[in-house]
């Protein structure tokens, strides 16, 4: 008996020890909680800043010290970003230098009145002096008492800045755009510590990674300027400028100063723009949805400004349907920056022209807070895979082949150059510019089309509002996407990570031969690339019907549905990526053949397309 109770009890440890080691933890987040009193001096280009932190550590470890970024401290002669970029400049594609031109050798010239600074004159934690240092970009602190998990502290900070000439993103009077002040990346802002630890990120070149958080914001400037902002405007009958109710008295102060006060609750950043010539129209295209528009008639008409607020309402129900539920109140379209810029709940847009792709990063990476600096391609890539998707909504268009052409094509202009590169590159060690922008982008967009491909585009739109269910509000890795695509696919999707993402392998099938036995075709493909698909190949007969042979790619361990019923689909056995050449077989003479087509509909990425496609003249 007590042999029986012994082992008992040690089945029962050893089910509870299983369980508590497979487990998986919850994806802990840190919180803050900003409020900022800003004081501009639009003769200088300088502000002085209030700041008052609260910082949840919701880990499970101690914090000895904590990180803030200062970028503006990268506008400044031989600062990490200035060296990167002239040092970008010597790797050459052709004629042209591999340098980002809004960069180039900009910073190395900059005058003292013109480079831009982020200045520490204070630091407190709980009312304690902290020791910090800074070293260009990045603020360390080694707080004085650690902060504890599950505790919450308060930094006050007092700080000054100057605003930098605009040379990316973030600045003054840029000639192109004539608009006064970009403000982004414009504060301290604390660096995001997570499961990996730290991301003290010096800014060199690439994208952000910030915390949760709540922002409040009072920012006093002339009277004269017109703000744009994220958040949500809480004096808007003092300020006017078309933000006050309908019929309201606006009501200014006295003195030559205006402060603006913006909330932004569950937001990893805030931005600001100003101009005294700001031409502002709102819309509320929802009862609980308004749309502000910022602009200047300097590098575009009215007209082509204007437009946007025609098309959101039609373009925004189709980003809901497909991506899921934009959260907030408020959006704002603000002309400024030096191209297209996203920030939540606003963009800045050198142009009307890329407000799609720019409104698109509210959920790649405004609610899915990827880090962006380590996986810029699941920002990017992701935001430009959707504004494919729904400017084809916008314009009717429904082929696969033309809705991402400009994708494939620039995909395929990357492999046939210099500038190929793993997508699991970090943002910053790309070797040029240009190839940072086309994996980033066009390859990154092309892993979603693909896997349309691969496991169906419809099962892919559930994959897509099933990731923003589960992820909306965190900080999904691309394990988390593929786990999440795989659940939902019931396909296994661990080869498509390795040979896309982590690798520069490339797809080339083509049609090897064919013969006829007893009656019956056989045909023989070829894996050219060294990265295995599953492979839809169409087979039309001169009698007009259609077969479509379907071969799953042996590691799938699945297969996707069929995805046109108006098309007979015969499944064949999986191929084994170690196999260079595979043979099916078709009930078919040989001369009943007319066209055989590896991938007809063009989503899978094949290098070499001319090799895909047999027409038969028997």
């Amino acid at each position: 008996m007590k042999r029986l109770y012994f082992l008992i009890l040690l089945l029962s440890f050893q089910i509870s020890f299983f369980q508590f080691a497979c487990a998986q933890p919850d994806r802990w987040q840190q919180h803050v909680k900003y409020n900022m009193d800003i004081n501009m001096d639009v003769s200088t280009n300088r502000f002085s800043g209030k700041q008052k932190l609260e910082y949840t550590n919701n880990s499970p470890d101690t914090l000895y010290r904590v990180f803030y970024h200062l970028f503006w401290n990268a506008f400044q002669p031989n600062s990490m970003m200035d060296e990167h970029s002239r040092s970008w400049g010597k790797v050459t594609n052709g004629k042209n230098p591999g340098w980002d031109p809004r960069v180039a050798d900009r910073i190395l010239n900059l005058k003292p009145e013109e480079i831009g600074y982020q200045k520490i004159i204070s630091l407190k934690m709980n009312g304690v002096v902290q020791p910090y240092k800074v070293q260009e970009t990045i603020l360390e602190v080694d707080l004085t008492k650690p902060i504890l998990p599950k505790s919450t502290v308060t930094f006050d900070m007092e700080f000054e800045a100057q605003v930098p000439i605009q040379i990316r993103r973030s600045g003054r009077d840029n000639p192109q755009t004539q608009v006064r002040y970009s403000m982004s990346q414009w504060y301290p802002k604390l660096c995001e510590y997570d499961y990996e630890g730290w991301h003290a990120s010096p800014y060199v070149s690439s994208e952000f990674y910030g915390v949760w958080g709540d922002f409040d914001v009072k920012i006093s400037i002339d009277k004269n300027y017109i703000l744009g902002a994220s958040g949500y405007l809480q004096n808007p009958n003092q300020v006017g400028y078309g933000y006050e109710a309908e019929g309201a008295k606006v009501t200014r102060p006295a003195g030559d100063k205006l402060s603006w006060h913006f909330v932004a609750p569950q937001v990893h950043d805030f931005v600001w723009a100003a101009d005294p010539a700001y031409k502002h129209v709102s819309k509320k295209i929802r009862n609980d949805l308004t749309i502000h528009l910022l602009y200047k008639s300097t590098n575009a008409p009215d007209a082509d400004w204007l437009k946007i607020l025609d098309i959101a309402p039609r373009a925004l129900a189709f980003m809901e349907k497909t991506f899921g539920p934009y959260p907030y109140k408020q959006y704002s379209f603000i002309h400024g920056g030096d191209g297209g810029m996203e920030y939540p709940m606003a963009t800045l847009l050198k142009e009307p022209a890329g407000w799609v792709h720019e409104w698109m990063h509210s959920w790649y990476q405004g609610m899915m807070g990827t880090n962006e600096i380590k996986y810029p391609w699941m920002d990017e890539g992701f935001a430009q895979y959707a504004t494919a998707r729904v400017w084809a909504h916008i314009n009717n268009d429904t082929v696969p082949a033309s809705i991402f052409k400009k994708e494939y094509e620039s995909y395929f202009k990357l492999v046939k150059s210099n500038m190929h590169e793993p997508l699991v590159t970090n943002g910053d060690h790309f070797s040029s510019f240009n190839s940072y922008q086309y994996s980033s982008y066009f390859k990154g967009a092309v892993f979603l089309s693909q896997l349309g491909y691969i496991v169906g585009d419809a099962t892919l739109d559930r994959i897509l509002l099933e990731y923003y269910k589960d992820w909306k509000f965190k900080h999904p890795n691309p394990n988390d996407f593929i786990r999440v695509a795989e659940k939902v696919s019931r396909i296994e999707l661990g080869w498509y990570q390795d040979f896309w993402i982590n690798s520069i392998k490339t797809v080339d099938y083509s049609i090897d031969s064919l013969w006829e036995e007893g009656g019956k075709s056989n045909i023989r493909l070829r894996m050219v690339g060294k990265m295995p698909m599953p492979i839809d190949v169409l087979m039309q007969f001169k009698d007009g019907s259609k077969v479509l042979a379907y071969i799953p790619q042996y590691s799938m361990f699945g297969s996707k549905r069929p995805e046109d019923k108006g098309i007979n689909r015969q499944e064949f056995e999986p191929w084994k990526w170690t196999q260079s050449t595979y043979i099916f077989r078709v009930d078919r003479k040989l001369t009943d053949l007319k066209v055989i087509e590896i991938d007809p509909t063009q989503r899978m990425a094949d290098v070499n397309r001319a090799n895909n496609k047999l027409e038969l003249n028997w």
